[in-house]
C-alpha cells in the first residue's frame, strides 16, 4: 500500500520511522458525552474591534449554549490583544469538565495522528490551510485570506483545536445551506450540498470529537458551491470524500474493538494495521486540505501561489482509491487471523476447563483412587536425606547406558541396580527432575513423568497394588482426559474398586488401557526401590515386563539391589538397558565425594571448624565412605548432634568403622549401653513393627513410656536421636534412616550373626508379642478416647469434606490404633501360635466392639479412614471363619 501512496505523498511513507511512538501517548480530548457539554471557544474577530474587557462577558453567554457547541454570533466573537498588538490564540474556559476530560477514542487517536504527521511533513502547506481556517473563524466561511493573516489554529493542544474546528464546522454548515438554495446555475445540484450538509452535521452531532476531521470537508463545500475555476474532477473527488468519511469515522472501532487480551500474536499486527489506516486518513486529509487550498488560491492569493502544483485530481482521487483497496486487503487478512485467534482461544478455553472444572464424580473418583501422592513421598524422601545434591546424580545423564535408554526408541527399560546406600533413590529423583523439567501445568505439560518411591518401613506404598494406584493417579492427574478409563470401572464400583480382592486385575486392566490409550503423550514410568515392594513383588514385576515393551511412547526406569530374583523376573525384557552401580565406580566416587564436601561445609557452619579440622574431617570420610552415601549421612549425622563437642570430634570421628553393617553393629552397642537402652528397645520393636511410620504423639499411646516422658516431646527426641543410625525424626514423625536399617533389625540378613544378635535382643519375646502389645495399648488408648462426636460438631449429617480438625486433636495420639488395629489382630491370629484368648467372650476385643463400636466408626469418618476400616473388617471376618473351620475339622479328628 505505501508504495501505491508514494505517488500521492512521497513523504509518508517515512512517517513510521518517526511517527510510531509519539503520539500513541497523548491525551486527545473527550468522549461524546464530556464534549457536547464543554463550551464552545470564543470566536476571534479582526484586531481592529478588540477589547479584553469583554472576555468574561463572552465566556458566560457562550456556556448557556446547547449541549452541541456551535459558535457564539459575529457580535459577540472577541480575541484577546497581547501588549505588543498582537493577536492572541483564544482560551479554552478551564472548567472542571474540561480539566477532567477522558482520553481521546481510538478514532480521534488516529486521526490527530494523521493530521498532525502531515502537518510535520507538509508544514507550509498546512500553515497556510490553518491561516485560511483561522480567517475563516475570524470572518466567517468564504472570506478572502490577507497576506497578513495569523494563524491562531492550537497547535499543541489537540483538544482546543477541536473545538476550533467545531465552531467552523457550524459556521460553515449554517452559511452553505442558506447560500447553496440561492444557486441556480451550479453544475452540482443543489441537494448534493445540502445532502452533504446533513452528513457533516449528523457526523459531529453524534461525535463532536469528529471536527479534525469534518472541518476541511466543511470548508470544501464552498468548493461545491462556488465552482469558480475549480475542475469537474476535483469537485467530484470532494463528494466521494464526503459520501465515505462517515463510515471511515467509524471504521477503527468495528475493526479493533473487543481484541482478546490473550491474542498477543495479533497484536504486532494490529499496531500494523493502525499504521496503514492513519496512512489512509492522511490521504483524505491530503485531499481535503489541497482542494481548500486550491480554491482559495484559485482567488488570487498571492502568497499561496508556490507552495504546491494541482493539475491531476483524476490521480489523486484514484491514488485514494487504491489506498482504500489496499487497506481493506490487509484488513480481511488482520480479520482472518482474528478469527482464526478466537477460534483457538475457544480450544484453549476448552481444554482449561476441562482442567478446572472436572466434575464432582472426576475428583471424587480421584479422591478414592489416591492412596498417597508420590510427588508428596518424593518431596519427603528428599528433606530426609537432607536434600537433592545434583552433583551426586547428574553423572547419569553423561552415562552411556542411560543416553542408550533415553535416545533410543527400542530401548523401553533401564534398570538400575546397587548395593544398599549407594544412592539409588537420589539418582532416580534427580533423574525425574531432568525428565520433568519444562512441563508446568497439566495443559502445557510436553510428557507425562510417573513415578512411584516404594517404602518397606510404610504399609501403604510397600505392595505392588500401591504402585499402580500411584502410577494412574499421577497419570490421570497429568493428563486429564485418561481419568476416562478409570470411571469406567469407577462407575460400576464406586469406591470398592480399590478395596476389594480384584483390585489388582482391575487396575491392571485400567493401567493397559492408559497406556495403549492412542492420545497418551510421550510417558516415562519411574519406579524406586523394586526390592522394597514386600507384597506381590511377582506380580509388580510381570506388569513391567508385559507392558514395557507395549508401546515406543512409554519407557520406563525401575531401580533395586541386587536381587537374584528380581534379575530374574526382568531378564526376559528383550529391550532392556541395565546400568550397574558397582560398575561405575569412578562415578559414584566422584558423586559421594560431592557429597561428603557439601555435608563437612555444612558442618563446618555449624559447628565452625576451621580449615585445619575440615580437611581432616573430609579426608576421613573420604577413606572409609566406600562409595555409600548413606554412610556419610550416617556419620555426619551423629557429629552434628549437639553432645558431640568440636574438640572430640576426631576422637569420635575415628570410632565409626567403614561399611554400612559395622556401622549399624557399633550404633547398636551403643543402644545397648546407654542408660535408656530398654526404651531405645521398645521404641526400634514397634517401629519395626508398625505398617506405617508413626508420630510422636501415637508412639506414646503404643509404646509404655517411663514415667516423666509422656508429655515430654524434647525428651522423646532425644530418645529417638539415640536410635541415630536406625532412626530419623521429620515432621515429628519417626523413620527409618533406610531399608537396610530395618533389615538389620529384623535379621533379615540371615548370614550376619550381628543382625541376628539384633533381633533377638530387640524381640527377646518374640515379635508376635509386640504385635500383642500394640493391640492391647491400642484398644486401651482407644477406649480412653473414643467418645460420641469427638470434634464436637453437633450436626451428626455433616460433609467430612467441610469438618475441619480442633486444635488439639483429640484424635492425634490413637489415629494409627484406629486404623491399624484389627490388621495387628489378624498378624496374631495368623501367627504360630495364635492368641485364641484376645477374642475370647467379655474380653478386651468384646468390650470394646460392645461400648465403642458406633464411636469407633465416628472416629474412622472423622480420619477418612472409613474404606480402611471396612477392608480390615473384611480381612478379620474371612480370618475367623478360616480359623473356625480348621477348629471344627480339629475337633473332627
Amino acid at each position: 500500500m505505501r508504495q501505491r501512496l508514494l505517488s500521492l505523498r512521497p513523504s509518508i511513507s517515512l512517517r513510521h520511522a518517526k511517527q510510531k511512538n509519539q503520539t500513541d501517548s497523548k491525551k486527545q480530548g473527550q468522549d461524546s458525552r464530556d464534549t457536547q457539554g464543554v463550551p464552545a471557544v470564543a470566536n476571534p474577530t479582526s484586531q481592529d474591534c478588540i477589547d479584553t474587557t469583554q472576555i468574561s462577558d463572552t465566556t458566560d453567554n457562550i456556556s448557556q449554549l446547547p449541549s452541541l457547541p456551535r459558535p457564539a454570533s459575529k457580535q459577540q466573537i472577541l480575541i484577546p490583544i497581547s501588549r505588543s498588538g498582537a493577536q492572541s490564540p483564544p482560551r479554552l474556559p478551564t472548567d472542571s469538565a474540561h480539566q477532567d476530560s477522558s482520553i481521546a477514542s481510538l478514532p480521534v487517536q488516529l486521526w490527530d495522528r494523521a493530521y498532525d504527521y502531515f502537518k510535520r511533513e507538509n508544514m507550509d502547506l498546512v500553515d497556510s490551510y490553518e491561516k485560511i481556517l483561522s480567517q475563516q473563524l475570524q470572518e466567517g466561511l468564504g472570506s478572502k485570506v490577507p497576506k497578513s493573516q495569523l494563524n491562531i489554529i492550537a497547535q499543541d493542544e489537540p483538544e482546543r483545536r477541536r473545538h476550533q474546528m467545531i465552531q467552523l464546522i457550524h459556521s460553515g454548515l449554517d452559511k452553505i445551506e442558506s447560500e447553496a438554495k440561492l444557486k441556480d446555475n451550479l453544475k452540482v445540484p443543489v441537494d448534493v450540498i445540502l445532502s452533504a450538509k446533513n452528513i457533516i452535521s449528523s457526523a459531529i452531532q453524534a461525535v463532536p470529537q469528529a471536527a479534525l476531521a469534518w472541518s476541511g470537508i466543511c470548508v470544501a463545500l464552498e468548493v461545491l458551491a462556488n465552482p469558480i475555476n475549480q475542475t469537474e474532477a476535483n469537485r467530484k473527488g470532494i463528494d466521494y470524500v464526503i459520501n465515505r468519511m462517515d463510515w471511515y469515522w467509524s471504521l477503527s472501532n468495528n475493526i479493533f474493538k473487543d481484541l482478546p487480551g490473550h491474542a498477543t500474536d495479533l497484536s504486532g499486527m494490529r499496531r500494523e494495521l493502525e499504521d496503514r489506516l492513519v496512512d489512509l486518513y492522511t490521504a483524505l486529509l491530503c485531499y481535503q486540505i489541497k482542494s481548500v487550498y486550491s480554491y482559495f488560491r484559485n482567488r488570487g492569493l498571492i502568497f499561496f501561489q508556490d507552495i504546491i502544483k494541482l493539475d491531476n485530481w483524476d490521480a489523486e482521487l484514484k491514488a485514494i482509491q487504491e489506498a482504500e483497496k489496499s487497506f481493506q486487503d490487509d484488513t480481511h487478512v488482520f480479520s482472518t487471523q482474528q478469527m482464526l485467534s478466537h477460534s483457538n482461544q475457544i480450544v484453549t478455553q476448552g481444554r482449561n476447563q476441562e482442567i478446572r472444572q472436572a466434575s464432582n464424580e472426576d475428583r471424587q473418583c480421584l479422591q478414592h483412587l489416591r492412596l498417597t501422592n508420590p510427588q508428596d513421598d518424593k518431596n519427603r524422601i528428599e528433606r530426609t536425606k537432607g536434600g537433592l545434591l545434583q552433583d551426586s546424580y547428574r553423572w547419569v545423564l553423561d552415562n552411556r547406558d542411560f543416553k542408550q535408554w533415553r535416545d533410543h526408541k527400542e530401548s523401553q527399560l533401564l534398570w538400575i541396580k546397587g548395593d544398599p546406600g549407594k544412592g539409588k533413590t537420589m539418582l532416580l529423583s534427580g533423574i525425574i527432575n531432568e525428565l520433568d523439567q519444562g512441563n508446568t501445568t497439566a495443559n502445557d505439560r510436553n510428557s507425562n513423568v510417573a513415578y512411584f518411591f516404594c517404602q518397606g518401613t510404610d504399609s501403604r506404598i510397600n505392595n505392588a497394588t500401591a504402585v499402580l494406584r500411584g502410577l494412574i493417579y499421577m497419570l490421570a492427574n497429568q493428563q486429564p482426559s485418561l481419568l476416562s478409563h478409570v470411571r469406567t470401572e469407577y462407575d460400576r464400583a464406586g469406591e470398592q474398586l480399590f478395596s476389594d480382592p480384584n483390585t489388582w486385575d482391575v487396575l491392571l486392566r485400567i493401567f493397559t488401557n492408559i497406556l495403549q490409550d492412542p492420545s497418551l503423550r510421550m510417558t516415562y514410568i519411574i519406579i524406586d526401590a523394586l526390592d522394597e515392594c514386600i507384597t506381590h513383588l511377582p506380580q509388580l514385576l510381570d506388569l513391567i515386563v508385559q507392558r514395557s515393551s507395549d508401546s515406543s511412547r512409554v519407557k520406563w526406569i525401575v531401580s533395586s539391589r541386587n536381587w537374584p530374583e528380581i534379575e530374574g523376573g526382568l531378564e526376559i525384557v528383550a529391550q532392556k538397558t541395565r546400568l550397574s552401580l558397582e560398575l561405575n565406580t569412578e562415578s559414584i566416587a566422584n558423586a559421594v565425594n560431592s557429597f561428603i564436601k557439601e555435608r563437612v561445609n555444612q558442618l563446618a557452619r555449624q559447628k565452625k571448624y576451621d580449615s585445619d579440622m575440615k580437611h581432616k574431617v573430609q579426608a576421613y570420610l573420604q577413606l572409609h565412605a566406600n562409595n555409600t552415601f548413606l554412610w556419610v549421612a550416617l556419620v555426619c549425622q551423629a557429629l552434628a548432634d549437639l553432645k558431640t563437642l568440636k574438640h572430640h570430634t576426631l576422637a569420635k570421628l575415628k570410632t565409626f568403622p567403614s561399611g554400612l553393617d559395622s556401622l549399624y553393629v557399633r550404633m547398636m552397642q551403643q543402644i545397648k549401653d546407654s542408660e535408656d537402652s530398654d526404651l531405645c528397645r521398645r521404641i526400634l520393636a514397634v517401629t519395626a513393627t508398625v505398617l506405617r511410620p508413626i508420630s510422636l504423639e501415637e508412639i506414646t499411646s503404643i509404646v509404655e513410656m517411663p514415667e516423666g516422658h509422656c508429655d515430654e516431646s524434647e525428651a522423646l527426641e532425644g530418645i529417638i536421636s539415640l536410635c541415630g543410625s536406625f532412626l530419623t525424626l521429620q515432621d515429628e514423625t519417626i523413620y527409618f534412616v533406610h531399608q537396610s536399617a530395618k533389615d538389620f533389625i529384623l535379621g533379615k540378613p540371615s548370614n550376619n550373626k550381628y543382625s541376628q544378635e539384633a533381633f533377638s535382643w530387640i524381640f527377646h519375646s518374640g515379635k508376635e508379642e509386640v504385635s500383642n502389645n500394640i493391640l492391647s495399648r491400642s484398644l486401651q488408648a482407644m477406649s480412653k478416647v473414643l467418645r460420641r462426636d469427638m470434634y464436637n460438631l453437633s450436626a451428626p449429617g455433616s460433609m467430612i469434606d467441610q469438618v475441619t480438625r480442633p486444635n488439639p486433636d483429640p484424635l492425634a495420639a490413637v489415629q494409627y490404633s484406629c486404623v491399624y488395629w484389627i490388621h495387628h489382630l489378624c498378624d496374631l491370629i495368623l501367627s504360630t501360635n495364635p492368641k485364641r484368648d484376645v477374642l475370647r467372650e467379655n474380653g478386651d476385643i468384646y468390650t470394646f466392639f460392645k461400648t465403642k463400636f458406633l464411636y469407633w466408626l465416628e472416629a474412622l469418618s472423622l480420619l477418612k479412614a472409613m474404606s480402611e476400616g471396612i477392608k480390615a473388617m473384611k480381612q478379620l471376618q474371612t480370618q475367623l471363619v478360616s480359623m473356625n473351620q480348621m477348629h471344627d475339622t480339629t475337633n473332627m479328628i
